[in-house]
């Protein structure tokens, strides 16, 4: 039950996108719903929540309850005004949109301790870089091996990376 319909008419503004994600909450909102195959309830979605803010397992009731009426009466609404997420306010249902591409291409989830793709692709092409300037120089260890073989070695690398990653993009891909 949507109390306004959806701005659909038109993309996202980057002013729009940038309002909603740059709260916690609705960011993992999104994240969530997606790794979720893009439905769940609002109570799922507090007790995730509750249960990453605190580190406790079950999360405190008064901190699920806390997060479960920010979402109800802030995060939700905002989400299904601008059509990224569908929330049923009778069922307590949550629904990804196709409009949360849009906010997607904004939103490269990466954990907390891990490596963007981006970062990764530089790491590999600067160390790709080092060892064939060192194989073409004979230096250290790596003139045991022709510049030919680390030539190879280093596009097959990236050629499993690459086809390693457009899998991962494609698991996120719901609509």
């Amino acid at each position: 039950m949507k109390l306004t319909e959806p701005e659909t008419e038109q993309e996202l503004d980057e002013s729009q996108i940038h309002n909603v994600l740059r709260n916690d909450r609705r960011r993992e909102a999104i994240r969530y719903l997606r790794e979720s195959g893009g439905s769940l309830t609002v109570d799922d979605l507090a007790e995730h929540i509750a249960t990453l803010e605190t580190d406790e397992t079950p999360a405190p009731r008064k901190v699920r309850k806390s997060v479960y009426v920010s979402l109800h009466q802030t995060h939700l609404p905002k989400l299904d005004d601008l059509g990224i997420v569908e929330y049923d306010q009778r069922s307590k249902e949550l629904t990804l949109e196709d409009r949360v591409r849009e906010v997607e291409v904004y939103m490269e989830v990466v954990p907390q301790h891990d490596v963007s793709w981006a970062t990764y692709y530089l790491g590999l092409g600067l160390l790709e870089a080092i060892v064939l300037l060192a194989a073409q120089f004979e230096l250290f260890s790596v003139q045991m091996l022709d510049f030919q073989f680390w030539t190879w070695f280093f596009l097959t690398f990236l050629v499993v990376s690459a086809s390693y990653h457009v899998y991962r993009e494609q698991e996120k891909t719901l609509f």
